[in-house]
């Protein structure tokens, strides 16, 4: 399998804030943020393996601030490193009020995905190459967070 580079998985994905994902303070529901997070996450990773995934895993996320009723959410994801079927991706959400124009980042999440075939079965999965220096940092830091993943895995059965 030819490895490829970080960039041909990145993917952006926006959505206006509207009503009906609205808690009763006028602000998008964290769900709702969740959800997005997934699917852009889901394109990154499709894109990269260039076959179906599944969610395998979400690390916390934070929200650091609310997101308004008519704000644009701005999603961006890419794969941080390739784990044999498994991929980590990491996802950042930005907002922006298009009154003002500010753009704030109000959450970031690391999510795992694996690619499977048409049976179910889990696939290997091409090697993704950092380039730019913040790729190299986040393909180190993948590893880390993998181990974590895997210890916490283990407490939970």
């Amino acid at each position: 399998m030819t490895p490829k580079p970080v960039r041909e998985s990145i993917s952006e994905y926006n959505e206006f804030a509207l009503p009906n994902d609205a808690n009763v303070l006028g602000n998008l529901l964290g769900g709702k943020v969740m959800h997005l997070v997934d699917l852009c996450g889901a394109l990154a990773a499709i894109r990269h393996a260039r076959f179906p995934v599944v969610t395998a895993s979400i690390d916390y996320m934070n929200f650091l601030s609310p997101v308004k009723i008519g704000q644009l959410l701005m999603l961006r994801s890419s794969v941080n490193r390739v784990f044999r079927t498994s991929m980590e991706v990491g996802v950042k959400v930005m907002v922006e009020d298009l009154a003002s124009g500010e753009v704030r980042h109000t959450s970031s999440a690391y999510l795992t995905f694996v690619a499977i075939d048409a049976a179910g079965n889990r696939v290997p999965i091409p090697q993704v190459v950092p380039e730019t220096e913040e790729e190299k940092r986040r393909y180190e830091e993948a590893s880390r967070r993998r181990e974590l993943r895997l210890e916490m895995r283990q407490k939970t059965k």
